[in-house]
């Protein structure tokens, strides 16, 4: 995707990279923590991100392959650039709150559940706010190419995490309870944005 950058990105990411160096970390796990921490404005992720550089690269062969890009909520699709794809996200159907009930788990748990069988394996999975969606993707056999795993919070959210991490699963996390829907989404855009190189 070309894109161009504008000269408020460029400043941020100039003053970013005078306060700190990261010109030692693998090319995508470089490009996922410089654009986390300038959507955050965060220095902290630089140490309490965890990158994988084989999971990134094989999330990156996925989106150029044309994966489809699963969120937990509308505030992460939000966020993403969508050069074009369509992004799955049943948690706001009313289906989701159906099985959420039935099933006795969170609304956001049954919409993976939904989106898991709407976008089969190899999916790309962004999740940025609840952290019981991703307690339900780990316990599916959903295999996909990469979870972008960032949830919020102080119920949940570092032990989904540390679940996410455990579970060997392709992933981009972070240790503790801090991320959000703009993080979540910073993270999957730093590997669109080289999606044509």
């Amino acid at each position: 995707m070309s894109r161009t950058v504008h000269p408020i990105e460029a400043e941020s990411y100039r003053i970013l990279r005078g306060r700190v160096d990261l010109s030692h970390l693998p090319p995508l796990t470089r490009a996922v923590t410089e654009r986390v921490v300038h959507a955050s404005a965060d220095l902290d992720y630089v140490a309490d991100l965890v990158c994988d550089e084989a999971a990134l690269a094989g999330g990156l062969t996925a989106l150029r392959a044309g994966a489809p890009i699963v969120t937990d909520v509308w505030m992460v699709a939000a966020g993403i650039t969508r050069a074009g794809r369509e992004i799955v996200c049943p948690v706001t159907e009313p289906a989701a709150a159906d099985l959420g009930r039935a099933a006795g788990i969170t609304r956001s748990a049954a919409a993976v559940r939904i989106a898991a069988d709407r976008v089969g394996p190899g999916a790309v999975w962004v999740v940025g706010c609840a952290p019981t969606a991703l307690v339900e993707l780990i316990a599916l056999d959903a295999a996909p190419a990469l979870v972008v795993g960032l949830p919020v919070g102080f119920v949940g959210a570092a032990e989904s995490k540390a679940a996410l991490r455990a579970s060997g699963l392709p992933a981009v996390s972070n240790v503790g309870e801090k991320g959000g829907s703009a993080v979540a989404a910073a993270a999957l855009n730093a590997l669109l944005y080289l999606e044509d190189m």
